[in-house]
């Protein structure tokens, strides 16, 4: 074999790259599987960067600072009674204090108390529990929001709920308490902006309640395209929930329709509508076939 390898040289050199490709098919490494990335967990969002004029509640975490003072610098809950224990000054009452204003208290009381000459406090909030307000019902992202500010005001947040959804009704509940009494307000949100009612969109408080029912709704069956519920529109006609529905089937009649209504004595009440009569909540509508 040596000999024959010797005597033809293009034999000898295919003989050295085959034995050169297996010694590499060898050492090849094995194929690494691309790793698929895996979705990063969100990390939980800090507070909101509330106002300058925001009130602070019981239950809020803050931390205090004095510039050039780290000794000074403290984390603590404004405690039931509104107050907090600062290093020096002792008990400081800033519950109810807009932020500002309770820089300027603690800052007042190092300065009187003779610990530090013109102190520049800053109150960093780091937990809001205090001001908090609830808003449930038919809105896109329901729960508990805080008072940015002490001029907050319903559409402010609603709109931090993400606003009502298409089920939602226009009219917003608002309860709590105003002067230590019961609060409760019905505030048609359309008619703040449309009607300009501006008076409307009060100016929220803490622990107050805001809830969203849900859209008032009619019904339409028999000889209908798309027989089911629908939401009542402002100031709906009959012809409005007809088309609505589809229009009537080949074999229904926009002129033979019967309307149920409920009375307010309980009882239910049958009349032929007409096309341009308004419809309200929970009436039902019922297409009948065609007489031709």
């Amino acid at each position: 074999m040596k000999q024959q390898l010797n005597r033809n040289p293009h034999l000898l050199v295919a003989a050295i790259l085959a034995f050169s490709g297996l010694t590499a098919h060898a050492q090849a490494p094995a194929p690494v599987t691309a790793a698929v990335a895996s979705t990063p967990t969100p990390t939980p969002t800090p507070p909101s960067q509330v106002k300058p004029d925001y009130p602070l509640g019981v239950g809020d975490a803050i931390r205090i600072q004095v510039f050039q003072n780290p000794d000074l610098t403290i984390e603590t809950r404004v405690s039931e009674n509104g107050s907090i224990t600062y290093p020096l000054i002792g008990a400081v009452e800033i519950g109810g204090l807009s932020i500002a204003a309770a820089e300027k208290k603690i800052a007042d009381a190092l300065q009187k108390g003779g610990f530090i000459q013109k102190p520049q406090v800053n109150i960093a909030l780091t937990q809001i529990r205090g001001n908090q307000v609830a808003v449930l019902g038919q809105v896109l992202r329901p729960g508990r929001f805080p008072l940015e500010s002490a001029s907050t005001r319903l559409s402010d947040m609603l709109a931090n709920a993400g606003g009502a959804t298409p089920t939602g009704d226009d009219i917003a509940i608002v309860t709590g308490l105003r002067d230590g009494q019961p609060f409760r307000k019905q505030i048609n949100i359309a008619s703040i902006f449309l009607g300009e009612k501006l008076q409307d969109d009060i100016v929220l408080q803490a622990g107050d309640s805001i809830y969203v029912h849900r859209a008032p709704v009619f019904y339409i069956y028999g000889e209908a395209q798309r027989p089911g519920s629908f939401r009542v529109e402002r100031n709906m006609t009959v012809m409005q929930a007809l088309a609505l529905g589809g229009g009537p089937t080949t074999r229904g009649s926009e002129k033979r329709l019967r309307l149920h209504r409920k009375a307010t004595d309980g009882s239910i009440q049958q009349v032929e509508p007409k096309l341009t009569d308004p419809v309200l909540p929970n009436d039902v509508i019922y297409v009948k076939e065609s007489i031709f």
